[in-house]
């Protein structure tokens, strides 16, 4: 079972700039735990998202050596994309790609149609320098404004991505909205019709609703979970009312349960708790 930390989608919602050095001690120690990825920052506007606006050079304070954990980075263009190829740092680079038309309007000012052109072009940029595009399933259990959604709709939507040769894809929760009904009709669908792909979920629960949804999706085959330290974090262009990540300490102890070998590092995870709590979420208010 892999988990990817999302440090990036916990801090995007934090009111307060935090200072680039704050981020990178922490990225830093986030790094020694053993994450198989870490979301870390955005090449996207300033002006959307001012929280990451540092990214470029939060990227140079990181220290990978001796760590197998892998950076992705979020764009939403073309020209986002081309600035974190440069980054030999960063083996990943994360799209997100809405099955609602509405919510891709919000979330990247462009249509599903011209969203494709974009991912077609991200995917011939990451054949050449030799990154891996991760593909966000926006809305992918369903989306609050009316537009038609189904599991049918996802998996027509996987299949076409799939054949630019995108081979990693994470159906995301965006508002909170998927019961466990919704999270196991997609993966029951998705996981034997793609049995080439890996097919994670990146959901956003309350402490009430993140154990349905998680445990909904791995009894479907789901191997791979995003989660945030403490369950922070959501995505400011869906709605006010942010919905928090699943809490990585959750996932922990749900890979536990089930069995699941747990390569992370407890101390350095304690660390990278403590050091969230002491210092990033000194900027919330």
């Amino acid at each position: 079972m892999k988990i990817v930390e999302c440090p990036r989608d916990a801090w995007q919602g934090i009111p307060g700039f935090i200072p680039t050095e704050v981020k990178a001690a922490y990225l830093n120690l986030l790094l020694k735990v053993g994450f198989d990825t870490i979301d870390f920052g955005s090449f996207v506007s300033p002006a959307a998202m001012p929280q990451v606006r540092d990214t470029a050079v939060l990227t140079g304070l990181l220290d990978l050596t001796g760590t197998d954990t892998r950076l992705l980075a979020i764009v939403a263009n073309e020209r986002g994309a081309a600035e974190a190829s440069v980054f030999g740092q960063i083996a990943c680079i994360g799209f997100p790609f809405s099955v609602s038309e509405t919510f891709q309007l919000r979330n990247t000012r462009s249509t599903m149609e011209t969203s494709f052109g974009r991912v077609a072009a991200i995917q011939e940029l990451c054949d050449r320098t030799g990154k891996e595009l991760v593909l966000y399933i926006s809305m992918g259990f369903g989306n609050p404004y009316g537009d038609s959604w189904s599991p049918e709709v996802v998996s027509y939507w996987v299949e076409k991505l799939a054949a630019l040769g995108i081979r990693t894809f994470s159906v995301a929760d965006t508002v909170g909205l998927a019961g466990a009904a919704e999270v196991s009709a997609v993966f029951t669908q998705l996981i034997p019709a793609f049995p080439d792909l890996e097919i994670g979920g990146h959901f956003h629960a309350t402490p009430l609703s993140w154990r349905e949804k998680t445990e909904a999706a791995y009894r479907a085959g789901c191997r791979r979970f995003d989660g945030a330290i403490l369950g922070y974090g959501g995505c400011p262009m869906a709605q006010d009312e942010l919905v928090g990540n699943i809490a990585t300490e959750n996932l922990v102890a749900f890979a536990r349960q089930m069995g699941e070998l747990n390569c992370l590092d407890p101390a350095c995870f304690r660390e990278a708790q403590a050091c969230f709590s002491e210092y990033v979420l000194g900027f919330a208010s």
